[in-house]
């Protein structure tokens, strides 16, 4: 009777020590939102990306984190279902970072600008190191061991890609260990870390415009017998290189922020423009 007294007076110094913590989520939690990571790019969308699967692989330890706060929940999901494209392959390292900071009860402000900040150089180095370098090398290698007729390509193929998924926890784990760890750090250099986001957000935005965005006009005036004017080339190239792309990117950047039209819209307006337009010769 002695013992189980003792166990149970051990029990009840536990349960506050375990509520003063703020642990919320275990590491079968984190595990479990580790393989619900491949629901990443259910819903991909040009409007917002991967912002759907993002919120569906966080959902139910969001709702165990604000299970007596509705309006908590309901400000996390809005969050969370914000615009984000990154690698899926390692996407578990921000999930479990951002669960870190949710469970914290940080600011949005802070959670939103720590997502911000990483989700695009997450993607650069899971898409350099799966996409551009470890599985093609692989599919070249398993490719040729089956055009031999050997069955161990494929299979090979399959195995380690198998290992890619099952080693998932490991990226998440870690994200969510570094967040618990790191909170103060982060929420000190959380406004450092917006600024800079902001800022490489722009240039890289300026780059994409320039890069992938392309209007032309091909429009010629004759001025002369001798002399003509090309209005991209020989007018607006002169004012301002790539202006016309800037211009509309920024107008259907208005159109989206002012909510007077839906981004579905505005792409399907953008390729009749562009279908018009070149068929009577101006584009």
């Amino acid at each position: 009777m002695r013992k189980m007294a003792s166990n149970d007076k051990e029990l009840m110094d536990d349960a506050p020590a375990k509520e003063e913590s703020g642990k919320i989520l275990t590491n079968a939690d984190i595990t479990k939102m580790a393989y619900r990571t491949i629901f990443l790019q259910a819903s991909f969308n040009y409007e917002r990306m991967q912002a759907g699967g993002w919120l569906l692989t966080m959902l139910p330890y969001l709702k165990r984190i604000y299970k007596d706060d509705p309006q908590g929940l309901a400000d996390a999901m809005s969050d969370n279902l914000e615009f984000i494209n990154t690698s899926p392959h390692i996407v578990g390292f921000l999930n479990g970072l951002v669960l870190a900071m949710e469970e914290a009860h940080q600011s949005r402000d802070m959670i939103r600008n720590i997502k911000v900040a990483l989700f695009p150089p997450l993607a650069g180095i899971g898409d350099a190191i799966f996409w551009f370098t470890l599985l093609p090398i692989l599919a070249g290698i398993c490719s040729s061991m089956a055009m031999e007729g050997s069955p161990v390509g494929p299979i090979l193929f399959f195995l380690v890609y198998l290992a890619l998924f099952l080693i998932r926890p490991l990226w998440a784990r870690m994200g969510y260990g570094l967040g618990v760890k790191a909170i103060g750090r982060l929420k000190e250099a959380s406004a450092k870390i917006g600024k800079a986001a902001t800022v490489l957000g722009c240039t890289v935005l300026g780059g994409l415009i320039a890069s992938y965005v392309s209007i032309n006009i091909q429009t010629v005036v004759q001025v002369n017998e001798n002399a003509k004017v090309a209005i991209q080339t020989d007018v607006l190239d002169k004012i301002f290189p790539n202006m016309l792309a800037f211009g509309y990117v920024f107008l259907m950047y208005y159109f989206i922020k002012k909510r007077q039209a839906n981004p579905v819209v505005l792409i399907l307006v953008t390729f009749g423009l562009s279908i018009l337009l070149s068929f009577f010769g101006i584009l």
